[in-house]
């Protein structure tokens, strides 16, 4: 089967008719050119002029037209609840960690650091699979990047040899770290 014409156009509101949709993680719906392949098996190329978070959008507009809505996947999750979850969410935000804010939990990604430090302040914490949207950025667009150990540090993931406790990476911040036993 020969791909779809490229997209090159987004889309922010649903047209009356749709081709497919494609079903993307929370780090794949941050992109720029990309094939994609829809949940009926067809490829197409996404080029667009910048990286671009598709969060902010509804979906693609192919060159002949036809229109591609964007999903997100289920992901692996930590549900939090408690009686504080405006505390909990300042401690998540902290730690620049997307999190999806609702009402009653606040969700993000798994980190058994993130999960210690929150169960160590009072919260539940539990496990779920479903799709992830979290919060934007501060100024209604963007994305919350993970913490920083200031501008020598790795941008790569890594670990931390620390077994439990509060320290500073010399940016004038506390950081809360815990190693999985």
């Amino acid at each position: 089967m020969p791909d779809l014409p490229p997209a090159r156009a987004l889309l922010s509101r649903a047209p009356t008719t749709t081709h497919d949709v494609v079903i993307l993680g929370y780090d794949e719906r941050l992109l720029r050119r990309k094939r994609l392949v829809t949940a009926q098996g067809e490829g197409f190329l996404v080029d667009l002029p910048n990286v671009t978070n598709l969060d902010d959008h509804w979906g693609f507009l192919l060159e002949d037209g036809r229109a591609i809505q964007v999903l997100p996947a289920e992901e692996a999750l930590v549900q939090i609840t408690g009686l504080d979850l405006p505390r909990l969410a300042w401690h998540i935000g902290n730690r620049h960690t997307p999190c999806q804010i609702e009402a009653s939990r606040l969700l993000i990604r798994r980190d058994h650091v993130l999960e210690a430090m929150l169960a160590q302040l009072g919260a539940k914490v539990s496990f779920v699979t479903e799709p992830f949207t979290p919060e934007g950025g501060a100024y209604g667009t963007g994305r919350t990047m993970g913490h920083s150990h200031g501008p020598e540090a790795p941008a790569e993931p890594h670990a931390h040899e620390e077994t439990f406790g509060w320290h500073d990476h010399g940016d004038g911040n506390l950081h809360f770290h815990a190693t999985k036993r």
